[in-house]
């Protein structure tokens, strides 16, 4: 049975997007079959996968408003081993029009519970916000990585995020738990870096990541390209970071 990921973290700029481009293309790389969702509506995890966010006929917005089937939107083998679900920005609307959906929380859910069982690993993006769009990927999920940025805030907002996952723990999806919590953005030369995974490990009751992405000027660049990192530079820092990242998760699978 696939295993599902919601890649989260309501704040900002902590490199969750490429988090959840780089790790589905690690494990892809490492043979496993993935299926990549983007329900952020800015559609980067789309576009950082190869896919035309704009031209693309349907989208997870057609959907989630029962426009078009899973087979409709689903783009075959976008990079070998790995099937994506794009998005673009049309599903900024799908809030508001699901206002009197009844289950509207369980609606991926509902599509992907048909397919999970295809793939090892499914990873969604969610948007920076805790919206009914985040709801219906922590519905569809077994866990949640949360990215962490190495800067003084980096604990801000993320004691909401885990009363988030609490409270759809309780209410709607009893499987739901922390996956745990991954660095991003370390900067080696800073004091500050350092002082913020040594304050984050000692005061945050959550299970996190040995593997830490460091902040790496080829993983800014891969997305203008609309490949993952480990094509774009594969003997890069940043691709060998989020390849131990991918071995990390496989381990945990066993």
């Amino acid at each position: 049975m696939g295993r599902i990921i919601a890649i989260a973290n309501q704040k900002g700029g902590v490199g969750k997007t490429t988090t959840a481009i780089n790790l589905a293309a690690s494990l892809a790389e490492k043979g496993k079959k993935v299926l990549a969702i983007d329900m952020d509506p800015q559609g980067n995890m789309t576009s950082g996968l190869g896919i035309e966010k704009e031209t693309v006929n349907n989208t997870v917005y057609d959907l989630i408003i029962g426009n078009a089937n899973l087979d409709e939107v689903i783009q075959i083998e976008a990079i070998e081993n790995l099937d994506v679900l794009p998005t673009n920005i049309d599903l900024s609307a799908a809030e508001i029009e699901l206002i009197d959906v009844p289950n509207k929380e369980y609606i991926l859910k509902t599509h992907i519970d048909g397919v999970k069982d295809n793939y090892d690993y499914v990873i969604i993006d969610c948007p920076p916000s805790l919206s009914m769009l985040t709801i219906n990927a922590m519905t569809t999920a077994s866990s949640v990585l949360v990215p962490i940025q190495c800067e003084y805030y980096a604990l801000e907002g993320l004691s909401q995020l885990i009363h988030t996952v609490e409270l759809v723990r309780d209410r709607l999806n009893s499987e739901l738990e922390i996956e745990g919590v991954v660095f991003t953005m370390f900067d080696a030369r800073t004091n500050l870096s350092l002082q913020v995974v040594e304050n984050v490990r000692e005061n945050l009751d959550q299970n996190i990541y040995d593997t830490v992405i460091p902040r790496n000027i080829r993983l800014a660049e891969a997305p203008s390209y609309g490949i993952p990192i480990n094509q774009y530079d594969s003997s890069s820092t940043g691709a060998n970071s989020y390849r131990k990242l991918a071995e990390e998760v496989i381990s945990r699978s066993a």
